[in-house]
């Protein structure tokens, strides 16, 4: 599990344009957002790095990546 943390996420549609730029690099990925703490928690097969990439992809700044 990888969470990162996305300061600009703020609302339900942020939430599912992260959720489907994760999904469309990696289907089979579980992604849960919390726009309270503004985390974005990912189990996916993708390094930090391709994930990272997908949400900054999507329009988001990662400030901070770790995996638990």
């Amino acid at each position: 599990m990888r969470s990162f943390k996305v300061p600009d996420m703020s609302c339900g549609h942020c939430t599912a344009t992260i959720e489907k730029a994760i999904k469309a690099i990696d289907p089979t990925a579980s992604v849960t957002c919390d726009t309270g703490t503004r985390q974005v928690e990912v189990d996916s097969v993708l390094n930090e790095h391709a994930l990272t990439e997908a949400i900054r992809n999507a329009g988001y700044c990662v400030t901070a990546a770790s995996t638990t």
